[in-house]
């Protein structure tokens, strides 16, 4: 008998590598972190002694999900300003709330809530893009979930720096704090080309050269993106991008709702990412993510929910659905976007986009053990044929009970470990109280 810190008994284990398999009365175990083995529960028995011993017989085990594109402190403007397109959302109402509220306790705040509602969802890693980063990664360390801390860079001042040399000297210092982290990774986050110039965004590219981390932006969001782009520097954003050599295995674009096909093609042979946001794209009616003709040519697409303010979620069970159920609407075809891609989209391909693939995205034996057991004994999941599509199609996210990440349990029987759910809810309440107030006058 070989000695292992966790053994875990499921009814079905999803790996998503291999592509579409499922498991049936499978075991995962669990060594020092790490993914030690995964066979049939009655090899199991007999091969591993685990200290902690545990039985899902009605659960699904898959991969932790990763949020590849969100803005976790906006979680406290949640419902503030909706039902609005993108750019009288952000000028008339998101951006002065900014201006009046964002502070280094707002965003530590906002980000508690937000990384309790992720890991309560199944979500083990997100790649995060907003101000005071340096709040978001001491929450994120200290609830022991995985974080991409995005160094945010825009032109114009705001409470976190003046300008963008000041944006690009505080994120290389976070940088340099978290280098060696094991859970904390760093990502060049430009805002979008409409509110970074030419010379931050190309020394950017020089400095993610030469540091080996990805560049996170807001890329072709909205028609009026595409319009306003060609008034001010006579050109598509992403043909600016590309002058300025952005276009990259480290470009990691979000939305892209706005396509040409040639467009599509330069963007595939350049290896470079699109992270979808299905929901946040419908609701500030943005425009439909081509994600069939991205995947048809080879992209590798992944998931994000963009932030609360604009989802009003961080689900990511919805947006695997909305994401596979929009993608054959626009397609015209019921087989464009199957189940098991939209799992690719919401794991393995959100860790290949921020270079995490070899340690994350699935359960695979070496790499860390990154977990969520879903139940699926309840009547929403009767009858159940296909434990892979009733996942994608017929799941919420309250059906979350366990999660681990790194071996490590952050959720059991739905409660949260490293993070104490009545605090969190009572400082939300307290920000909710102030800025309706002020929103009120």
């Amino acid at each position: 008998m070989t000695h292992a810190d966790t053994v875990i008994n499921a009814r079905w284990i999803i790996p998503v590598e291999p592509d579409g398999i499922v498991h049936e009365n499978y075991s995962l175990i669990i060594h020092n972190g790490k993914i030690l083995d995964l066979i049939p529960a009655a090899q199991a028995k007999s091969r591993y002694q685990g200290e902690t011993a545990l039985e899902f017989d009605e659960h699904v085990l898959i991969p932790g999900l990763i949020n590849a594109h969100t803005h976790s402190a906006m979680s406290l403007f949640r419902g503030l300003a909706d039902d609005l397109p993108l750019m009288n959302w952000l000028n008339d109402h998101i951006w002065p709330a900014e201006g009046t509220w964002v502070s280094y306790e707002f965003v530590h705040d906002g980000s508690q809530l937000a990384i309790a509602e992720m890991l309560r969802g199944g979500t083990t890693c997100f790649n995060d893009m907003y101000f005071f980063p340096d709040a978001t990664a001491r929450v994120a360390s200290n609830a022991g979930i995985r974080a991409a801390i995005g160094l945010i860079i825009i032109d114009f001042p705001t409470v976190w720096a003046s300008n963008a040399q000041e944006y690009l000297d505080k994120g290389l210092e976070l940088h340099d704090q978290y280098r060696n982290d094991s859970m904390i990774t760093t990502v060049f986050a430009p805002h979008a080309p409409y509110t970074v110039s030419d010379q931050p965004l190309a020394h950017i590219q020089t400095l993610a050269e030469e540091l080996d981390i990805p560049i996170h932006i807001h890329v072709h969001e909205t028609a009026d993106e595409i319009i306003r782009s060609h008034e001010q520097y006579q050109g598509r954003p992403l043909q600016r991008l590309e002058k300025l050599g952005l276009l990259s295995p480290r470009l990691l674009a979000v939305h892209m709702t706005q396509l040409l096909d040639e467009e599509i093609e330069r963007f595939s042979s350049a290896g470079a990412h699109v992270i979808h946001c299905p929901e946040s794209n419908l609701k500030l009616a943005s425009g439909f993510c081509p994600l069939h003709k991205l995947l048809q040519a080879g992209v590798n697409v992944a998931l994000g929910t963009d932030g609360a303010a604009s989802n009003n979620d961080l689900d990511m069970f919805g947006e695997m659905r909305t994401a596979a159920l929009l993608a054959k609407a626009v397609a015209n075809d019921a087989s464009a976007v199957p189940a098991a891609t939209a799992l690719r989209m919401a794991t393995i391909n959100g860790a290949r986009a921020l270079g995490l693939e070899e340690h994350i995205g699935s359960l695979t034996i070496g790499k860390a053990a990154d977990v969520v057991a879903v139940h699926m004994g309840d009547i929403e999941s009767t009858p159940l044929y296909h434990p892979l599509s009733q996942l994608v199609y017929a799941t919420e996210r309250d059906k979350v009970t366990d999660v681990w990440i790194g071996g490590k349990q952050v959720l059991k029987d739905r409660v949260l470990v490293t993070l104490d759910e009545h605090t969190i809810k009572e400082k939300s309440l307290s920000w909710q109280r102030k800025i309706a107030q002020r929103d009120q006058e």
